[in-house]
């Protein structure tokens, strides 16, 4: 069996606007993180794997910490920052070197201190050699490891990183659990994606707020379920377009997707109060589109004045809505108060199967012959369309490549005939399918 390093975790912290997202992007090496000059962008603490010099670890970007906020969302952001702290093995304090040290900076630093922890003070945007003398009133801090860096210009990064190493906890080894089921949670704003994400975990490690649009970066959070590992990803809400006028929603939405492409599997959150809406297809499109095993779930049904057929109308109303995810279930659930997530979680977990689900060559081709016999496709120019050969040419979803004489005249309505055949056999539950025609040479 492998075996893996444990994982140490290292937190960015500092005011707002001083180049944390800019910083948790280079170390990365791509674009997770939104970067703009708004003050206060980042909200939420963002997770993602880092390595450098054959060390792995966790890097955390938080939101932007204010010591005396003027609004409830900077309050949320501040006890944000706080967990990433106590979370963290390391933290690097960043702060801007063209603004110079603030007293926000100082009350920061001084509770960083409290924690004991090793702590790098990086002082951002010296970009220019002759501006290095700006670092020198920041040895007011106290702090023995102080260094310039420009995130922007990749300056000092490596030597950043290599005194981040140098003060990493000594790794251990540890079997590897196997491979993580990646479950990204969509939805339009307001219907409970942080609600559940912070029902899963069973603890605030996501922002929750009762406004529209407060996630707006993709948040990735690991965790745990028996045997299974998990990596949990809670995305911004998708507007309808004619709303996104403002750059950040419009990276948002961006980020929802890319979410969506780095998932197994897509949680479609509807609210049982507003019922199915446009933008719910929509959303619910995106996942299909991209292939993605998808869970339908039906969130606040504890407000829900209940009957004995009020599931039953709710679902149809989703199966007309939805036809395309016909093979997804639908759960009824409460992110406030738990009820029916254990179920759910079950599901992701039999679903994941389904999704990485391979068939014998031997079955499919006997399944699909005995289907072709039982319903031939429509002639092609008064000729048979014969059947030859056919295979599973990957999973993730299940794809199947089908040898025939004619390929290009296979109607539509005959594909979904195979497709049904396949998850009569199969099933196949929550994943879409791809049939493939192709002419024999």
């Amino acid at each position: 069996m492998k075996v893996k390093k444990e994982i140490s975790t290292v937190a960015i912290v500092g005011r707002p606007n001083v180049g944390k997202s800019t910083l948790f992007n280079k170390i990365i090496g791509h674009r997770k993180a939104i970067v703009n000059n708004t003050l206060g962008l980042t909200r939420d603490r963002n997770y993602n794997m880092a390595s450098f010099r054959e060390r792995d670890f966790l890097l955390i970007d938080t939101g932007g910490f204010e010591p005396s906020p003027d609004n409830d969302i900077f309050i949320l952001v501040k006890e944000q920052a706080k967990l990433a702290i106590e979370e963290s093995d390391v933290i690097i304090f960043l702060c801007d070197g063209k603004a110079g040290l603030t007293g926000e900076d100082i009350e920061f630093f001084n509770q960083i201190r409290r924690t004991g922890k090793p702590t790098i003070v990086s002082v951002n945007k010296i970009d220019d050699p002759k501006h290095s003398d700006r670092i020198y009133e920041f040895y007011k801090l106290g702090c023995e490891n102080l260094m310039s860096i420009s995130a922007e210009h990749s300056i000092g990064i490596n030597d950043l990183l290599e005194k981040v190493c140098h003060f990493l906890p000594d790794s251990e080894q540890t079997t590897d659990e196997g491979k993580k089921i990646k479950l990204s949670v969509l939805g339009r704003p307001n219907v409970g994606k942080s609600s559940l994400v912070n029902k899963i975990l069973n603890e605030n490690r996501v922002l929750v707020d009762d406004r529209p649009g407060t996630t707006r970066d993709t948040i990735d959070t690991y965790f745990k379920r028996g045997d299974s590992e998990f990596l949990l990803i809670d995305t911004a809400g998708i507007r309808k377009k004619g709303r996104v006028s403002d750059v950040i929603e419009k990276y948002s939405i961006i980020m929802a997707k890319r979410a969506i492409e780095n998932s197994d599997i897509a949680l479609i959150l509807i609210d049982a109060i507003e019922g199915i809406t446009a933008q719910d297809t929509k959303i619910a499109g995106y996942a299909y589109e991209a292939g993605r095993a998808c869970i339908i779930v039906v969130n606040k049904w504890d407000m829900i004045e209940k009957n004995s057929t009020k599931k039953e109308s709710f679902t149809k109303e989703i199966r007309n809505n939805l036809k395309y995810l016909s093979f997804s279930p639908v759960f009824f659930i409460s992110a406030k108060t738990g009820e029916g997530i254990s179920s759910l979680l079950s599901s992701v977990e039999e679903i994941y199967q389904e999704y990485y689900k391979k068939v014998r060559t031997s079955e499919l081709n006997s399944i699909l012959q005995k289907a072709w016999e039982r319903r031939p496709p429509s002639l092609y120019k008064g000729k048979a369309v014969k059947f030859y050969y056919s295979t599973q040419v990957k999973s993730a979803p299940p794809t199947f490549l089908i040898f025939v004489n004619y390929s290009k005249e296979i109607h539509f309505s005959y594909k979904r005939y195979i497709e049904n055949r396949l998850r009569d056999e199969f099933a196949f539950i929550g994943t879409p399918l791809r049939t493939v025609f192709k002419e024999r040479r």
